[in-house]
């Protein structure tokens, strides 16, 4: 079972590493105008050094981290991902404003048959406002999911790495 998770995430992240898929651009695209209400703009990549990288909890690369921009202004930054679920892997995102502090986060795509609720809008809630020297527990400070629980688990170590990644990077003036 281990082996078939670690087949998944290599897979999943292997689609990563050659951009962003049409169908999650067009979410993620979604997701920045809605919340910012603007029309326009850029998605620029932040380059992380490949010796920082390799020491962060979290996966960076040039399709997955980018400062958001309109009108030469900075709006946020949104970090995409994947996480798994049971037998698959789901999509999601973070949006960050420029105290790398949580805005929003959005499950993508979920592929499971159970376990869905993880993308309600009410449980990510709980994840706006959290910062680097937060840190997150399934069942203490994050609420549990009855018939998601291994979604929720691997979607709090997710958030959890993201924001000790961010920390290390902010401590070395990459972000």
């Amino acid at each position: 079972m281990r082996f078939k998770h670690i087949i998944l995430i290599l897979v999943g992240f292997s689609f990563l590493a050659f951009g962003l898929p049409k169908n999650i651009e067009k979410k993620v695209n979604k997701e920045i105008t809605e919340t910012f209400s603007v029309v326009n703009f850029n998605l620029i990549s932040v380059s992380i050094p490949i010796e920082i990288e390799q020491t962060l909890a979290s996966r960076f690369g040039e399709d997955n981290l980018f400062k958001i921009e309109s009108d030469n202004k900075f709006l946020a930054y949104v970090y995409i991902s994947q996480a798994a679920s049971k037998t698959a892997l789901f999509d999601y995102m973070v949006l960050l404003d420029s105290d790398l502090i949580i805005i929003k986060t959005k499950v993508l795509f979920y592929r499971e048959e159970y376990g869905g609720e993880i993308g309600s809008k009410r449980w990510l809630k709980q994840f706006i406002g959290k910062t680097q020297t937060d840190d997150l527990k399934y069942g203490d400070n994050i609420i549990a999911i009855s018939g998601a629980t291994i979604s929720v688990r691997s979607f709090t170590e997710a958030i959890n790495n993201l924001l000790k990644s961010l920390k290390i990077l902010h401590s070395k003036n990459i972000l």
